[in-house]
C-alpha cells in the first residue's frame, strides 16, 4: 500500500488550481503523457484535467499532469517522408566527417571517429 501524503490530496483543486492527487492515487480514466504514449495515444490538444504530486529531496515537489483517457486521440503515424528524413539524420550522425566510414552508432558531437581522432589534428584539417 503506497504512503499517502494528505498535503497532496486536493480533489477539488482549491489549493493547487487543478485537482491534485498523491503518487499512485489518481482515479481511473486519467493518465500521464507517458502512459498515453505507451497506450498509443496522445492528449490531442486537450488540457490537463488533474495532476499528481509527490515529495522529492529536500523541499522539492515532483508533479505530473494527468489527461482524460476518453478525450485522448490515437498517435499520428509517421509519413514516408518523415521516416526518410529521420533515417537521413541518423545516417549523418553515424558517419565520420573525416574518413566517411558509417558506424552502427551515433558519433560524438564533432562526428569524428576514434581512428581519425587518434591520428591527430592533421587529419581533421584536411
Amino acid at each position: 500500500m503506497p504512503r499517502i501524503s494528505s498535503r497532496f490530496l486536493d480533489p477539488a483543486g482549491a489549493v493547487h488550481g487543478l485537482p491534485t492527487y498523491p503518487w499512485r492515487c489518481a482515479p481511473e480514466g486519467l493518465a500521464t503523457r507517458r502512459q498515453l504514449t505507451a497506450a498509443g495515444l496522445r492528449p490531442g490538444g486537450a488540457a490537463p484535467v488533474a495532476q499528481l504530486m509527490w515529495p522529492r529531496r529536500g523541499d522539492e515537489v515532483g508533479f505530473a499532469l494527468l489527461y482524460d483517457v476518453a478525450a485522448a486521440v490515437p498517435k499520428r503515424a509517421p509519413t514516408p517522408g518523415n521516416l526518410k528524413a529521420v533515417a537521413a539524420m541518423l545516417a549523418a550522425r553515424s558517419t565520420c566527417r573525416v574518413c566517411g566510414i558509417v558506424y552502427g552508432f551515433c558519433l560524438p558531437a564533432g562526428r569524428t571517429c576514434w581512428r581519425c581522432e587518434s591520428r591527430g589534428a592533421s587529419a581533421t584539417a584536411a
